[in-house]
């Protein structure tokens, strides 16, 4: 589920000025909106009619919007049900069958086969279910909706430039909630960057050609900042006892520092890079040092849950052991984590929507309160801290 604004995004953004702006109200005005702007950015008046002829918002793209609890579910919990044998044992065949694919990859846009298996596997289960929603009624209904028009809209102007060039439907183009096409799940304005014929048939087919869209995606980690050969994710071990708000995001250290710290790896050597050290469950669960590479994940998805369990199924597919699952504490799940969300915010922390979701300005306030509060600075919130507040 692709939500970052790609560099053509930005650029098409830049060409609407007040887009983000221009939401809600009437579906049919804010067409006729959209229609009236295509025309201005040069599109002819024909071509525009027959885009939107038959655009209609769809109820269903915005349930599917306000319902993605899945990412309520705490790491442990997420990972295994994402991550099965039979996903592992897929992805390691898909490996093989698609071996000069993935070689390809490697060598023009330095990104390790894991990392694309993992996105493939998330994305569309290897490509077997790339979803059935329209994709311009999605993206438009996602624009005219006022919670992330400057994501969306631009994406509308891609998608009619796609149009243009003979390669897509507005009738026809299927794929997921949110506008993204293909095995890999691309926004419009991605595929306009980063689409690549692997083929060499001519044409890129994102839905129908795993070669397309393996190369797409790989030349477009490579433009979010993907570094060759680096590695993303280490499973490490941690000490009893450390500075816990020495973890997360916001810390970055060399790894002789945290080695220094009693950091160690669980398998093989830590890699010369600066790192992160990274505590999804609290200091008692898996432990990770995020090295550079890491953050482009982010580039290509938000949900700290997903990002975290797509690095860890990429480094399981390239022969890394299953985490040590330790014995976290106790969490908040539903309405106690909204409730610690509403506490911090009292607080005059921001953690955006009071949503049920730990991601990453929740952890931070959560990281914030401990220390303020004297408890071990792990940003795993738990009932006592839920308490204390």
């Amino acid at each position: 589920m692709r939500f970052a604004i790609s560099l053509a995004a930005l650029v098409l953004l830049a060409t609407t000025a007040t887009a983000d702006a221009k939401c809600g109200g009437s579906f049919s005005g804010f067409v006729k909106g959209l229609k009236t702007e295509a025309t201005a950015l040069g599109h002819s008046k024909q071509t525009v009619n027959r885009f939107f002829a038959n655009v209609a918002q769809d109820p269903r793209t915005l349930k599917a919007d306000r319902a993605q609890g899945v990412f309520q579910k705490p790491f442990l919990e997420f990972s295994q049900r994402l991550i099965s044998s039979n996903r592992l044992n897929v992805g390691k065949a898909k490996a093989k069958q698609h071996a000069n694919t993935f070689n390809r990859i490697a060598q023009e846009y330095g990104v390790s086969p894991g990392v694309l298996l993992a996105f493939w596997a998330f994305e569309t289960d290897f490509g077997g279910f790339q979803g059935d929603f329209n994709t311009l009624n999605s993206l438009v209904t996602l624009a005219h909706d006022c919670r992330r028009p400057e994501l969306f809209r631009p994406q509308v102007f891609a998608a009619l430039e796609l149009y243009e060039r003979g390669d897509f439907s507005p009738s026809k183009t299927t794929g997921a909630w949110a506008g993204e096409i293909g095995m890999v799940q691309m926004l419009p304005a991605d595929i306009i960057e980063n689409g690549v014929d692997g083929d060499g048939n001519g044409t890129v087919e994102l839905k129908t050609s795993a070669t397309d869209a393996l190369m797409s995606g790989g030349k477009m980690l490579q433009n979010l900042g993907w570094k060759k050969g680096q590695p993303w994710l280490q499973e490490v071990t941690v000490p009893n006892k450390m500075d816990w708000s020495l973890s997360g995001l916001n810390t970055t250290k060399s790894t002789s520092d945290w080695a220094r710290l009693g950091i160690k790896p669980r398998q093989g050597k830590l890699a010369r890079l600066p790192a992160s050290l990274i505590l999804p469950q609290g200091r008692k669960g898996p432990a990770f040092l995020a090295y550079p590479n890491f953050k482009v994940y982010f580039e290509w998805n938000q949900s700290f849950i997903y990002v975290t369990t797509a690095a860890y199924f990429a480094t399981r597919l390239e022969g890394a052991a299953p985490y040590n699952q330790g014995n976290p504490e106790t969490g908040l799940v539903g309405q106690q984590m909204k409730q610690l969300q509403q506490k911090l915010q009292n607080r005059g922390h921001d953690v955006g929507k009071i949503d049920g979701i730990l991601g990453a300005k929740t952890r931070d306030a959560v990281q914030a309160e401990q220390r303020r509060l004297g408890l071990p600075a792990d940003a795993w919130p738990t009932p006592t801290l839920l308490n204390k507040l």
